[in-house]
Parts: structure tokens; sequence; C-alpha cells
């Protein structure tokens, strides 16, 4: 880590993000949510409700995009920590079966930014869905497999936006409202058994913790 670079503000991977990580982790998820418009005004608002739920003590004004300062003052340059920030924003940016342009952007200057994953993620791009050759992806794959929803805000956000049948439904349903229609090319996603597997692991988190049912 370069040095000067303020290491007070990471939390531990194990215990689970402190407030102000967790807060910086969903503001730059919900951001990227977002990103590419795929989202009704009613459909922002009910994901904005369920945010200010999981951070009832927060100013929406300070969640809804944290700067590029904030996520390296809170999750390090080149830690661990910063990493699986990244791969849940990677994970994400595929709940919905491709990437856009503007996510493409936001994940490549994040990662900039954290010094973390840069190859891997260079290999996205957005039409990751139709890869001729989805061996190309395997080091992306097994990347993405590292990841580790320890912590239970991050965890429910996961889990709701991760299609429970993505790709055989048809429709992406984001707390009972339908978001938008997978294109027929997701039906093959080669990132298809990494969604499964985290959102798998997001709601054995869930219940571990509270019992809760995100289902």
């Amino acid at each position: 880590m370069p040095e000067g670079t303020e290491t007070t503000g990471l939390c531990s991977l194990d215990a689970g993000l402190s407030p102000a990580c967790r807060h910086i982790w969903l503001g730059a998820l919900h951001q990227l949510a977002l990103a590419d418009g795929d989202f009704s005004e009613e459909e922002q608002h009910l994901l904005i409700h369920e945010l200010k739920a999981e951070l009832p003590d927060d100013s929406w004004d300070g969640i809804q995009q944290p700067g590029d300062g904030a996520l390296v003052h809170r999750f390090g340059v080149g830690t661990e920590l910063a990493e699986q920030f990244l791969r849940s924003a990677v994970m994400v940016a595929l709940a919905d079966g491709h990437i856009s342009e503007v996510e493409l952007d936001l994940l490549q200057r994040w990662s900039r930014e954290l010094q973390v994953a840069e190859a891997v993620v260079a290999q996205l791009s957005v039409d990751a869905c139709g890869v001729p050759h989805p061996q190309a992806l395997d080091g992306l794959r097994q990347w993405l497999d590292g990841i580790q929803p320890n912590d239970p805000a991050v965890a429910r956000f996961l889990v709701k936006l991760i299609p429970a049948q993505c790709p055989f439904e048809r429709d992406v349903v984001l707390f009972g409202r339908k978001l938008v229609h997978i294109p027929p090319m997701c039906k093959i996603n080669p990132l298809y058994d990494q969604l499964v597997a985290l959102r798998f692991r997001c709601l054995c988190r869930l219940e571990e913790s509270d019992g809760t049912d995100a289902t």
C-alpha cells in the first residue's frame, strides 16, 4: 500500500463491515445498478426505500454516489477488502445478463483507483454474454468465485438484484416488480454459474446471520 494511505477506516472481512464501509459499499453498488438506466422512476424509488432501510442513520444525499476518494479511503489500495468490493460490483453489473458501456467504464475506473484485478476486469466487455469461446473467461470466472458475501446488508442487496432463475426467466424481477426483458442470448450466459453460486452463498449467509428469508 502506498505510503500515507490511511488504514484506520478499513474493516475486517471476517467481522463484517463497519457502518461507514457499508454506507460506501452499498452506495457504490446502487450507483452501478442504476448506471445503465434500466430502472424506471418507480423502481428507483423502491430501491432507495430498501437502501434506506439498510442504512437508517445515513443521509440519502451521502449514499447515492460515493466518490473514488471515498472508496480508496474505506477499502484501501490493493487490499482484499477492495477486491471483494470490486467482485460484488462486477456481479451487480452482470445480474441483468449484460454489461453496458457506462457500467464497464465505472468498473474499470474503480479497478484502477483501488489497484485490484485490473487484468481481470480488462476481460470484461459489453458483449460478455456472447463470447464465442466461453473458456476465454476462465480467469474472470475463477476470480468471481472468490467473492465472500460476509456482510448481511451487502448479501441482501445482491440477492435482490440477482434473478432467482436467470437466464431461464425472460423477465428480471426486483422486489416483486419487472425490471427488464432478458435477451434470449443470455440463456447461454457463460457467467451464469457464478451468479447462481453467489446468490446461494448470500442466502446461506443471511440464514446464518438472522434466519432472514431473502428470496
